[in-house]
């Protein structure tokens, strides 16, 4: 279960989504995101082609890097994805993408995430805590 201190810091930080395919690692940082009732994690397709050929190549894996800089705070999250190109998720992240990007951008799909570990990357004693999973 998801506590408040991740959802707080999934809701109002920045994401790094992370995967791998055939030994070459990938890392990108993701503003089109949320999290649902249901605590599975959703992100906006407008520029992971990467990230999708490497879930392909690779069951669907996944981690997610969100942290608070200024404090420190942070959680990685460890997961499986699945990619959905239809649907009222989709929908949300299709407007927002092309009212920020004023039509020169669209969301093409989103990806699905459920959280199978939670980890502490918070420097302290909790470091490497695993808080769910």
């Amino acid at each position: 279960m998801m506590n408040e201190a991740v959802k707080n810091i999934l809701k109002n930080c920045m994401w790094d989504l992370a995967t791998c395919a055939k030994g070459e690692p990938n890392v990108v940082p993701v503003a089109f995101k949320d999290i649902t009732d249901d605590g599975k994690l959703v992100v906006g397709d407008v520029f992971l082609q990467t990230t999708l050929d490497n879930l392909k190549a690779n069951d669907g894996k996944i981690a997610i890097s969100a942290y608070d800089a200024q404090k420190l705070e942070g959680y990685q999250i460890k997961g499986t994805a699945v990619y959905v190109t239809e649907g009222p998720v989709v929908d949300t992240f299709k407007k927002i993408v092309e009212d920020m990007f004023k039509g020169a951008a669209t969301a093409k799909g989103a990806l699905v995430i459920t959280p199978e570990r939670i980890i502490v990357t918070t420097p302290g004693a909790d470091n490497k805590k695993v808080i769910c999973g």
